[in-house]
């Protein structure tokens, strides 16, 4: 008599192990474990393969913003250096000649308003392209020379496109989660490098026959702006670019977001939206100012020769120059008082420029009020996504950057009327004005608390 000594579960296991159903059962059991076990690793290595796309997304459409803003301060460093040169060819006086300025600002009101309903409508990416075409076609037509009235026209044409593609590239890194604040000063940086480098280029332009040619130059940069823009976005809503960088949009999300109250409407009520835009306005406009009649005013109060228009490069060089240098200096002191400090400094170097006759002085003055006036609108962007309503965050932007760059029409054209009726030396008390009424619109706005979320 022999004794089983397994107990009940080893003599399952031994009828389970019998038969041709478990050797089936135990390979496909087995192929299961492996096919688990060989997707193990590609699921770990999709999301850093993911995540790469989408920083190269992020880097390639930033680095297309961003040339986008180079070709705006491109377009603003030069009118300053030409301006003699324009005014000697069609025999114009300071009013006549602002003209040009108010053109200019036509266009970039009818950007403004025209920014968020094309918006809504074509999306971003075509939006963006269609203002960088704008500005080809006007560039085309500004380089033979054409009449006066022609150039002004043109003048309209280049404010509509470049009103288009400020408010949707500030709007864009605005509404960015990832190193917004840091990506919007260099972005404006990068306007501040083109603005450096115009007035190199149209100096040169300006002692030639053909001075106009200058605008045959820009026409090629804008028409690679164009292209870039078009490569890049292909067109498509703001809402695909971010999911393009992993990131989501919120510009059409909120409690105020139906269809009987519309993105005008929300807009309008947000006060705060209207002080920032009045500090825009002044902003821009001082920074163009400074940057276009203070040449006239050098050559023709201070004695300054040609290279005058080299002054224009030094103002420009300090803001770029500032608004990456101390951007450290932002955040030790707070970007909002930072404001008040700089343009207290700021305020009392042009005041030197006013009133010490140093031709050489007055240069180094004006260096170092584009150093201090540098960070300023970086600033304003960053706080403006700080305390408007997420929901509303891309529109707002894009309206306090179109309304801010009216100021660069609107100032410029007030500064040649009044040197019409005053003389050119009224340039210098009339920026101090525009800079002490921007500082107050500043202390209003520091009432205001930033969201919490």
């Amino acid at each position: 008599m022999s004794l089983d000594m397994s107990g009940p579960s080893e003599r399952n296991l031994a009828a389970l192990d019998t038969g041709p159903r478990h050797d089936n059962a135990a390979s496909i059991e087995l192929r299961t474990l492996s096919a688990e076990h060989l997707q193990l690793p590609a699921n770990t290595q999709a999301p850093p393969a993911a995540s790469t796309i989408s920083q190269r997304n992020a880097r390639i459409q930033f680095y297309a913003l961003c040339y986008c803003l180079f070709l705006a301060g491109f377009n603003d460093g030069t009118t300053g250096p030409l301006l003699p040169r324009i005014q000697q060819n069609y025999d114009v006086g300071y009013t006549v000649v602002s003209l040009l300025f108010i053109m200019v600002c036509i266009g970039f009101v009818l950007g403004a308003v025209t920014n968020v309903q094309m918006t809504d409508k074509l999306g971003f990416g075509k939006v963006i392209v269609l203002g960088s075409l704008a500005q080809t076609i006007a560039y085309a037509i500004s380089s033979p020379p054409p009449p006066f009235p022609v150039l002004c026209l043109a003048y309209l044409i280049n404010g509509w496109g470049l009103a288009l593609q400020d408010a949707l590239a500030n709007g864009y890194v605005a509404g960015l989660k990832v190193n917004a604040s840091e990506k919007m000063g260099i972005m404006h940086a990068i306007y501040g490098f083109g603005a450096l480098c115009s007035p190199f280029l149209a100096t040169q332009f300006d002692r030639m026959p053909r001075w106009s040619f200058h605008y045959i130059v820009t026409c090629g940069l804008s028409l690679v702006n164009t292209i870039s823009l078009a490569a890049v976005f292909k067109g498509r809503s703001q809402e695909e670019c971010l999911r393009d960088v992993g990131e989501t949009c919120t510009g059409n999300e909120g409690p105020a977001a139906n269809a009987q109250d519309s993105k005008y409407r929300q807009i309008l009520r947000q006060r705060t939206v209207h002080l920032l835009a009045l500090f825009a306005l002044l902003y821009v406009g001082v920074e163009v100012t400074i940057g276009g009649w203070t040449v006239t005013f050098l050559m023709t109060y201070r004695g300054g020769g040609g290279s005058s228009g080299y002054v224009s490069s030094g103002f420009f060089g300090g803001l770029t120059l500032g608004r990456v240098a101390l951007l450290w200096l932002n955040k030790r002191i707070g970007e909002r008082r930072a404001i008040l400090a700089y343009g207290f400094f700021a305020i009392c170097l042009q005041l030197m420029v006013w009133l010490i006759p140093s031709l050489i002085g007055d240069a180094i003055a004006v260096s170092f009020i584009g150093l201090l006036l540098g960070p300023m609108y970086p600033i304003l962007m960053n706080q403006a996504a700080a305390i408007l309503p997420p929901w509303l965050l891309t529109a707002c932007i894009g309206w306090i950057a179109g309304i801010g760059t009216v100021g660069s029409a609107l100032v410029p054209f007030m500064t040649g009327a009044l040197s019409s009726h005053f003389g050119i030396r009224s340039v210098q008390p009339f920026l101090v004005v525009a800079m002490c009424c921007m500082l107050a619109v500043w202390s209003i706005i520091l009432r205001i608390k930033p969201r919490l979320d």
